[in-house]
């Protein structure tokens, strides 16, 4: 199945941003299926991943994760969706401006740009659901997406994984579980993953 990753980053890039936009008023520091991680803190690393992507593929930055998501600075609770709303429209324009590369660098080695694409929209995908579940919205990742997403999240997850340590062991899901529960599972989150009590 071919994968068109322009796509799958535009609509991964209005779910972050919707979600991000629905966080309620004191959420920002509500714990989140991230281990050990808030929801402002999966919100600076999901900013500047990214970044880090667009700053290499316009080589900007060397191979690699330069970025300590979780202590990075990040404007006020009011500022967050209009400070995300930037990046991924510099982000979008940037992946566009490279569509038609046969090779752009990434953490994964090099890749064709659309291949790229995919994996950004892969990050930012994940990242708006460990939001959307750690504030209560109901912003379910779609079978579409995630299924979309299939192919990307092969070809990556477990070098990252390996790599990186950003995506946790793999959750074990039920055979029949749709495409979102089955690509959550692949990435380290349980599915059926809800805040704490209390």
């Amino acid at each position: 199945m071919s994968v068109d990753g322009f796509a799958l980053l535009a609509g991964a890039h209005e779910y972050l941003l919707t979600v991000v936009r629905g966080v309620p008023e004191g959420a920002w520091g509500a714990p989140t299926p991230c281990s050990e991680w808030t929801v402002r803190q999966v919100l600076n690393h999901a900013r500047l991943d990214q970044q880090a992507l667009v700053m290499q593929i316009t080589e900007q930055a060397p191979a690699g994760d330069p970025f300590d998501p979780a202590d990075a600075p990040a404007g006020g609770d009011d500022d967050a969706a209009a400070e995300l709303a930037a990046v991924l429209e510099g982000a979008a324009k940037a992946w566009e401006s490279a569509r038609e590369a046969e090779s752009v660098p990434t953490p994964m080695g090099p890749m064709p740009a659309g291949a790229g694409a995919a994996v950004a929209a892969l990050d930012a995908a994940v990242h708006a659901w460990d939001i959307a579940r750690a504030t209560g919205q109901d912003a379910p990742l779609t079978d579409a997406l995630a299924a979309g997403l299939e192919s990307p999240a092969a070809r990556i997850v477990d070098f990252v994984r390996d790599s990186f340590g950003k995506f946790g062991p793999v959750v074990e899901v039920p055979a029949d579980a749709g495409p979102a529960a089955k690509l959550l599972g692949f990435t380290g989150r349980d599915p059926q993953w809800a805040p704490p009590a209390g």
